[in-house]
């Protein structure tokens, strides 16, 4: 087994230090001087902060999503309001879902005509919500961005991200320690949808992974995130390509679909690994009764995260671990991956998909 890589150490020392860094967010420190009820004014540079509205009372905080249409987007709404529920001082105020920018904008629009504490949005489109987020931000609403970036640093006080590039490296780098030694190996890959960043830097760091072991993609196809494409996209690749020793799937939602048609086609001489880390993979794992060998996380926890860091925000508070006393600007979650050896620990925040 290959124990190390050149790419990979590099981005695990990263990401690991931001996960260490969330797992401080339960712990706070107390002391803040600021008034109950104040505003502090917007975050116009990297040295600049938006603090927010109180340090006592009742915490009030808009979230705004996309629709819940795919098992990972329902999962960060169901543990964003989890999250909430856990503090007796947090009202979160949940607007409905929509794949609509301009509706969205709307919603944020109606926060910050309400005057909420904080906004925490997970926008449709990061481009096309940054001018709404930047009036948020003058108006003394800190907003905590997740997962899809906005065009300016000014249209948030803290930025959640899950890691696209380090999913394709922990996926290339685990396929590569499984094919030690097999310079021959045959490697495809089903993608997401093309056209999406997101796509793009996954596929680019699953390509740096395996070009680091002498390993590339033989057989590539895209799919778009649903069963019904991994399905048609899987039935393409397995007819073109009459062998293969292992395959890396972008998303377990259509990695639903790919196992249908891996099933239907008799295939079983290769191993699979997943992406995103739905809990119908991980039991797969767990059973290791399928192709499937592996799933890497993309953290379904990102909205949950900025409930908890907008809350601390708001009260001035930081992570009492930290010796810097203020809330990041940003933080990106790490990619694990999930095997028959350690699945225990991942299955129970798990999504469905």
């Amino acid at each position: 087994m290959r124990t190390s890589h050149k790419l990979w150490p590099r981005l695990a020392l990263a990401s690991g230090a931001t996960v260490a860094t969330l797992a401080l967010i339960t712990g706070c420190t107390a002391g803040s001087t600021t008034p109950e009820n104040s505003s502090a004014p917007a975050e116009t540079s990297a040295g600049e902060e938006t603090t927010g509205g109180t340090t006592g009372g009742t915490v009030r905080i808009g979230f705004s999503g996309p629709a819940a249409d795919h098992g990972w987007l329902g999962a960060i709404n169901t543990a964003a309001i989890a999250e909430a529920e856990k503090f007796d001082d947090v009202e979160l105020i949940v607007a409905e879902g929509t794949n609509d920018a301009n509706l969205q904008i709307s919603q944020v629009e109606t926060f910050i005509n309400d005057g909420v504490d904080a906004i925490v949005l997970l926008p449709t489109d990061g481009a096309a919500l940054t001018d709404v987020a930047i009036q948020a931000m003058e108006a003394g609403i800190p907003v905590i961005n997740v997962d899809r970036e906005f065009s300016s640093t000014f249209a948030a006080r803290t930025t959640i991200l899950g890691d696209n590039y380090g999913m394709g490296v922990s996926a290339g780098t685990y396929i590569c320690e499984q094919l030690e030694g097999q310079d021959d190996a045959v490697v495809a890959e089903i993608a997401g949808i093309d056209s999406l960043p997101l796509t793009q830097d996954r596929s680019k760091g699953f390509e740096d992974a395996l070009d680091d072991c002498g390993l590339e993609v033989s057989n590539r196809v895209a799919a778009d995130f649903t069963v019904q494409g991994g399905e048609a996209a899987a039935s393409q690749l397995l007819s073109a390509a009459p062998k293969i020793d292992a395959i890396w799937n972008h998303d377990d939602d259509q990695g639903v679909g790919v196992l249908a048609a891996i099933d239907a086609a008799g295939r079983d001489e290769f191993f699979m690994v997943g992406g995103a880390g739905s809990a119908n993979v991980m039991r797969a794992i767990q059973a290791d009764d399928t192709v499937l060998k592996a799933t890497v996380i993309y953290p379904s926890t990102q909205a949950a995260d900025g409930i908890s860091l907008a809350r601390l925000i708001v009260q001035n508070e930081g992570m009492e671990e930290l010796v810097e006393n203020s809330i990041p600007r940003k933080i990106q979650l790490f990619a694990p991956v999930v095997t028959k050896e350690n699945v225990d620990a991942y299955l129970p925040s798990a999504f469905e998909s």
